[in-house]
Formats: C-alpha cells, sequence, structure tokens
C-alpha cells in the first residue's frame, strides 16, 4: 500500500508504502553487522536499531532517536491493549538516509524495495530519509515506526485509511522541554500547536479543501483505494477519521473495540457491524469536525447534539455554557422564519496571554458581544454565536454550520428547517479554562 506524509512547505507527496504480505520478522542482528562492517553509525534502543550514514552533529536530536522510539512504543502497546513485556523482544532496524547509493552498497537497501521519496516500511525494517527539520525527521520515524508495530505486532491487512491514519495518529507527539522524570516524549494524537507538528500541515490542508468546498466526508474517507494516497487531501482525510473514531465520545469506546480485534480488510465491515454502531450519526459528526478543525480540538466538548428539536412557538429561556462548543437549544426552527435572539450575562475566556505565554493572574471577561482584545475567524473571541447546520447546495460539498447571528442581540431568518445551536466564538482547543454561562432569549420575530 502507498501513502504520503505531506510537508506542507512544499505539498509534494511522498511516497510511504507498507507491505503487509507477511508479518515475519526478519534478524536485526545480521542488519546490524551489516551496518559496521560498513562504518555506518548504529543507534540502539529497547527496540530499534537504527543505522544511519548522517555524520553526527551537535543538537540534531538523531541521537535521541532510539529513546522516543521506545517511549513511543509504550504508546503503541496502551492504544492496543498490549502489555509491553510481552512484547519486550520485539525488534526493528532502520535506515536514516543521507545518500541511498552507500546504504544500497552496505546491503541494506535491497533491489525489490521501491523507489520512496520519504520512507518504506517492510515487516520489521524501514527506511527514511533525514529531514532538516528535526520535529519532521522525528514525526517520520515514528510513522515509519507504527507501520512496523501493526504489521509485525497486530498482523495489520486493513484498508489504506486506517493504515495510513493509525500511523499518523500514534506518531504524532510533541517533545516536552520541562520534563523531570527523564521522559520527554508526549503523544499528542490531536496536536495542540501547529509548532510542534511543523511541516505536516494536515490541520491546515482540511481547512483549505472546506474553504473550496472539497472535504471528503466519512463516507468516501472509507472507501478511499490505496493508490489515493499519493494525495495530500487523503491522507491528512485518513488521519481526521482515525481521530475522531478513537477520540470522540460518541465512537471511542466501540472503535478501541474493534481495533483490538482482527486488523484485515474486512476492518470496515466489522465496525459497520458492531452494536450500537451509527453511520449516519459518525458521518455527521466527521463533518463537524472538519466544519471546526483546529489545533487542540477537544472532541468532549465539541460534540455535538443531533437531536430534532421541538417548534418554538414563543419565547424560550435558554443557558449558553462558555466551556462547551455547539449546543443544541432544542428549539426546531421553520426555514425562511424570522426569529430574534437576545444574551446577556458574563463569562470568562480564560487568562490574557502576550507573546504566547500568561500574563499573571489576569482573567478575560466576556458578554454576548465578545472582547476586542483577541479575534477568532474575523470575531471578537465571546462572542455570541447563533447557527445551523445546513446541507450544501452543490451535492459534493459537505454540510456545515452557517452562522445566522452575533452578538448580544440580532434577527435572523432560518436557514433550513431544524434546531438552532449556539456557543461563544472560540477556539475548539480554549473551551477548558472558561468558565460561566449566559442566559438567552429565543423567540419567533413579530
Amino acid at each position: 500500500m502507498r501513502s504520503t506524509l505531506p510537508c506542507l512547505a512544499s505539498l509534494l507527496a511522498a511516497a510511504l508504502a507498507v507491505s503487509v504480505a507477511c508479518a515475519e520478522q526478519v534478524s536485526v542482528a545480521p542488519l546490524v553487522a551489516l551496518a559496521q562492517r560498513a562504518d555506518l553509525r548504529v543507534l540502539e534502543g529497547r527496540h530499534l536499531s537504527l543505522a544511519t550514514d548522517r555524520p553526527p552533529r551537535e543538537g540534531d536530536g538523531v541521537t535521541e532517536l532510539p529513546r522516543i522510539f521506545d517511549q513511543a512504543c509504550d504508546v503503541w502497546c496502551a492504544h492496543y491493549g498490549i502489555d509491553p513485556e510481552t512484547i519486550a523482544a520485539w525488534r526493528v532496524f532502520g535506515c536514516l538516509v543521507v545518500d541511498r547509493e552507500r546504504i544500497r552498497a552496505a546491503g541494506l537497501l535491497p533491489d525489490g524495495i521501491p523507489d520512496f521519496a520519504n520512507g518504506y516500511c517492510d515487516r520489521n525494517r524501514f527506511w527514511m530519509m533525514d529531514q532538516s527539520n528535526p520535529a519532521y525527521r522525528r514525526h517520520l520515524l515514528l510513522h515509519e515506526g507504527v507501520h512496523a508495530f501493526t504489521i509485525t505486532v497486530r498482523n495489520l491487512g486493513a484498508p489504506a485509511w486506517y493504515t495510513e491514519g493509525i500511523a499518523e495518529y500514534l506518531a504524532t507527539h510533541r517533545i516536552r522541554t520541562d520534563a523531570g522524570d527523564g521522559i520527554d516524549f508526549e503523544s499528542t494524537p490531536l496536536p495542540r500547536r501547529a509548532a510542534d507538528v511543523e511541516q505536516l500541515g494536515r490541520i491546515e490542508k482540511i481547512r483549505e479543501l472546506r474553504r473550496q468546498g472539497c472535504v471528503p466526508g466519512l463516507t468516501d474517507v472509507l472507501a478511499t483505494p490505496s493508490g489515493k494516497h499519493h494525495e495530500i487531501a487523503a491522507y491528512a482525510s485518513s488521519w481526521a477519521a482515525v481521530a475522531l473514531l478513537a477520540r470522540h465520545p460518541e465512537h471511542a469506546a466501540r472503535f478501541a473495540t474493534v481495533e483490538r480485534g482482527v486488523l484485515d480488510a474486512a476492518l470496515n465491515d466489522r465496525l459497520a457491524a458492531s452494536p450500537g454502531w451509527d453511520a449516519a450519526r459518525a458521518a455527521r459528526d466527521f463533518d463537524a469536525f472538519t466544519d471546526d478543525i483546529d489545533y487542540g480540538y477537544d472532541f468532549a466538548r465539541s460534540a455535538v447534539d443531533w437531536s430534532s428539536g421541538t417548534p418554538l412557538h414563543a419565547a424560550r429561556q435558554l443557558k449558553v455554557l462558555s466551556t462547551r462548543g455547539w449546543q443544541n437549544t432544542g428549539a426546531a426552527l421553520i426555514r425562511g422564519s424570522r426569529y430574534e435572539i437576545t444574551g446577556r450575562g458574563q463569562v470568562t475566556v480564560g487568562r490574557l496571554v502576550v507573546d504566547g505565554a500568561p500574563a499573571g493572574e489576569t482573567v478575560l471577561e466576556s458578554g454576548p458581544d465578545g472582547i476586542s482584545l483577541h479575534w477568532y475567524r474575523g470575531r471578537p473571541v465571546g462572542r455570541l454565536l447563533a447557527a445551523q447546520w445546513v446541507a450544501a447546495d452543490d451535492p459534493t460539498a459537505r454540510p456545515r454550520f452557517v452562522i445566522l447571528a452575533a452578538g448580544a442581540s440580532g434577527a435572523f431568518a432560518a436557514e433550513t428547517d431544524g434546531p438552532l445551536y449556539l456557543k461563544l466564538n472560540e477556539a475548539p482547543g480554549e473551551l477548558h479554562d472558561n468558565a460561566g454561562d449566559w442566559a438567552v432569549e429565543l423567540r419567533p420575530a413579530p
């Protein structure tokens, strides 16, 4: 199977590939011996022997790669419910390559390995081209490591969306600079900041696809053929699908059960047959995720209640929580009918941040009009937003939340038959430090 690991700086497709024909492992010791005879550096960890023709350079992080690999391996075990002690003897051999021909001359790049742009994995062996960016180099190493782990430990033979999506999901991480426990690897399947995942650009790509009206739906992603994974859009969408299914409170437990079973070509069928699976709900949740996607996205706080609500015939008093994403008012509107909304009260929207760091204990307060000090997606942070979930006129585009009113008061016409949703305007990863709620009145317009 082929896949791509996109580099945002160049937006060039990378030919990452996985061989799933056989889960049998190759012996690492003879490969280490070949590398040493060829005068290559060999860096050793519990699970990884990494050979490289890259000259030593102080501060480049290369010598730390086996230790980071081992720390990541413990996370992969936890994801699949595996006791790390049961794979204590599991070994992987990797090549960090500067000069392809030197690695080939050492007998470490067989002729049967396809020409690859960035990385390739075959059972418990992988090859990766050296990268100028340390964060991208680490990510590529772990991406290939996940392939090796899932192929040999889990006997992976799943559809392309899962094969590549889980590799991205489990490889995403940041390095803790404040680690006092000797562990500086931190798994961040939903990256908190762009600086933690330099050159990947998955979130940015999905936003771009949303703007263009051509982001895929979940059904499309699950049906992606392996040959399509040279396309950056398919690659980013596969990561998003795994992230949704693994993290959303409606789907996470069910998906974990499926993942800990057989990971073969029938994975999609096993998911569809799992008790309680609701394909329509999952598709809508995926659309809501790609509609609002951002760094630090919090699935628990952003999960949407899709119930249809009851007709609004008179004024209703509502409460909008500052700690949640889109909240269903329970009021079903009629397309074309006009309504009015009024909000009042004060909430806190975190603390004042200057140059990326908290500025003391200063708490930011906001009314329904928001605060002009910080803006998010073209509106002041904290502004009250009213929206409906609307299907696009273009059948190839995905449904989305259409904002109908913003601020302390407003009048609007319903875009569709269905419930009204409310929230305050803020990044979905920043809701955790909010406090308070607003009182909102929704009424039919006279």
